[in-house]
This record gives structure tokens, sequence and C-alpha cells, in this order.
């Protein structure tokens, strides 16, 4: 964990060494963001509420959605690139270090554009969310648990690259997470609301940690901390299985 956290530190480091492309980039990502809230002002106003669903509450999963998906493609951003790294042979120097391969894979890449995400995420539930100290809590946990999911369903679609020998559900799995998880899983219907909470659980990024935050919900918290819990899982487990058959082609490991 010590490495991990010393790669992590090191990555972030080398991340801010340019401030002025570090603050352009991040407000680039940051002025994105705000449209989207400039959108959904828009729409409100024309149309009223949606599905139960209005401008305050879409700030709320806005600022749950901006934040997590800052700590999983800014602070660990490696987790979208699993795929191309296990099919380019970028994974064969982590295999001799005495540390966690997946760990460390994660941790020695940050990329700034999407720590503007995250920083647009906490200034705006701050600013606009009505922030009470239960509530900051509740976003605390919800974030972090919503990271985990988002991480934990990018290594798992990544590391399908081991064994298909194609990279592409990686990054269908990017997209489709973040763009379904970006409107209230309520708009939804029928299968499409079904495929939003089992296949791609994009309802468990931003939606039910939003409605926590407004109506907090035992079983739908040990719902949301499960399912991160065993998303998590089921990557490392199948990261792993992978990694062994991606140790027996790689450079460092021939005899």
């Amino acid at each position: 964990m010590r490495a991990v956290l010393a790669t992590s530190r090191a990555a972030f480091l080398e991340a801010a060494a340019n401030r002025g492309a570090l603050a352009s980039q991040m407000t680039v990502m940051i002025v994105n963001d705000g449209v989207w809230i400039v959108f959904w002002a828009i729409f409100f106003r024309r149309t009223g509420p949606l599905a139960g669903w209005d401008l305050d509450t879409i700030i709320v999963l806005q600022a749950v959605l901006t934040a997590a998906g800052g700590i999983a493609l800014g602070l660990v951003a490696n987790a979208r690139r699993i795929g191309p790294l296990a099919l380019d042979g970028g994974l064969d120097p982590v295999l001799t270090l005495p540390t966690s391969t997946l760990g460390h894979v994660l941790a020695r890449r940050v990329e700034p554009v999407n720590l503007g995400d995250l920083a647009f995420g906490v200034v705006l539930f701050a600013v606009a969310a009505h922030p009470t100290p239960a509530r900051v809590a509740l976003f605390g946990v919800v974030v972090l648990a919503s990271a985990t999911l988002m991480v934990g369903f990018l290594v798992l679609t990544g590391s399908l690259a081991f064994f298909a020998g194609r990279g592409e559900a990686g990054e269908l799995g990017f997209h489709a997470m973040v763009l379904l998880g970006s409107y209230p899983v309520d708009i939804f219907a029928g299968t499409a609301k079904l495929v939003l909470y089992t296949v791609v659980p994009a309802a468990f990024v931003a939606t039910v940690p939003a409605r926590l935050i407004e109506h907090f919900d035992a079983g739908q918290a040990a719902a949301l901390v499960g399912i991160a819990g065993a998303v998590a899982l089921a990557a490392a487990l199948v990261f792993r299985a992978g990694l062994r058959r991606y140790e027996s082609g790689a450079v460092w490991t021939r005899a």
C-alpha cells in the first residue's frame, strides 16, 4: 500500500509540474461541466420537473457524477486504459515490481483534465446543493462508492482484452457508464432501466447516490456499497486471471 501511495503521489506531482497546463486543462473541463448545468437549467425552466427530478436534484446528481468521475478518470486514470496496456505490452515493466500490479497500474497515471471534474463536483455541491454537515458527509461517502464502482467497471471491461485480444469493450464500457450516468435513471423504462441497474450499473453511479443525499434510505445505501464492492472484487479477480494469461507472453518473463 505504501508503494502504491508513493506512486500516486509521484504521478500527481508530475501532472502538476506544469501549473499553467494543469490550470488550462482543468478550466476546459470545468467549463464543459458548467455547460451541462446551464442545459438542465434551461430544460427545467421550459418543461418543469421530469419523472420526479428538478434542477436541485439534478445539481446533486451532476455533483456526484463529476466528483466521482474526477477520481476515477483523473486520480487513477489508467482504469480507462487497462485494455490498451494489456494489448500493447504496457504491463511488462510492472511485472517485476514488488507491489500490487493492479494498484500500481491504477496509481501511476493522473489525468489533469479530469481533475477539473473533481474540482467542479466539489464546488458545485458546496455552492448549489444546500450543504449541511449531514449532506456533506453523505456526499463524501457516496462519491467514494460511486468512484469505486466506476473504477471497478472500467477495470472489469478493460480486462476482457486479456481474453478477447481486443480493447473495444473497455472503451465502450467507459462511454456507456459516463453517458448513461449523466441522466436520471427514472427517465428510462422497461428493459433499458433494468440494464442500468444490472449489465451497465450506471444507476448506481449518480442516480442512487443523489437519491441518498436527498432522502437517505439504509437499504439503498447498503445496495450501493454492496454493488460497488462486488464490481470492484469482480474486476480484481478478472484482472488477476487475465494477468496470468498475459504473463506467459510478456517480454520480461520470457526465458
